[in-house]
């Protein structure tokens, strides 16, 4: 039985590390090491480095930064954009790390698993601040980007001392993703349609398809 929690709480782990990497990779590793270096918890052996007081400090400093960016309407996207290429691969790689010591096989498929959740978090967040940054006032910002610093230490603390609540909980957030993903595709592609023909790009693209369509008749 208690082996069977072990597996069960590093599981949880991994797939909480990977989700809380899409929406605040700073603060993930952050919470991850000061808790591995205050005792909460033993970190698997692939991320003992995660203790490390410079580690923790460079993720604390980097989460300042983001802390203060992410709630800058503008700002906030940029940054979801360079850290597409941060986040997921980073989400891999930490759910690899903790799945490590159970093989290769499980590590690979951890790292394949990891990236997914990494991803969808991520666009989640990505995409919802697109459609938020369409409102002139700043508060809708501000309270996102709070509520997702606050889901990443709720979810984390729930991964490590509750994984049974926590797997709940993450199935009602796939199962919300199926369902809200789509809907802020198409809110982003009507977003950027606005756009294109405030700048004349849609207008353009008609004329040229008229055209054709005009040729192919001659």
């Amino acid at each position: 039985m208690e082996q069977y929690n072990d597996v069960l709480q590093t599981i949880t782990l991994a797939m909480g590390a990977s989700w809380a990497s899409g929406l605040n990779l700073y603060a993930t590793l952050f919470i991850l090491g000061f808790s591995a270096i205050n005792g909460s918890f033993v970190l698997p052996a692939g991320l003992e480095i995660l203790a490390n007081p410079l580690v923790i400090g460079a993720a604390g400093l980097m989460y300042c930064v983001e802390f203060f960016a992410d709630k800058i309407p503008g700002v906030d996207t940029s940054w979801d954009v360079l850290h597409t290429f941060v986040r997921i691969p980073a989400g891999a790689l930490l759910a690899a790390g903790i799945l490590g010591d159970m093989g290769a096989g499980a590590e690979l498929a951890a790292a394949i698993l990891g990236g997914s959740i990494a991803a969808t978090t991520h666009a989640a967040k990505s995409g919802s601040r697109v459609l938020i940054n369409t409102s002139p006032e700043p508060f809708s910002n501000w309270g996102a980007s709070i509520s997702e610093d606050i889901a990443v230490f709720a979810g984390l603390w729930a991964a490590i001392n509750h994984p049974v609540w926590f797997l709940l909980a993450f199935i009602a957030f796939i199962v919300l993703m199926i369902w809200l993903l789509p809907k802020i595709w198409r809110g982003i592609k009507k977003v950027f349609g606005f756009f294109a023909k405030i700048l004349g790009l849609k207008k353009t693209e008609n004329v040229q398809h008229a055209s054709l369509d005009e040729k192919e008749h001659q």
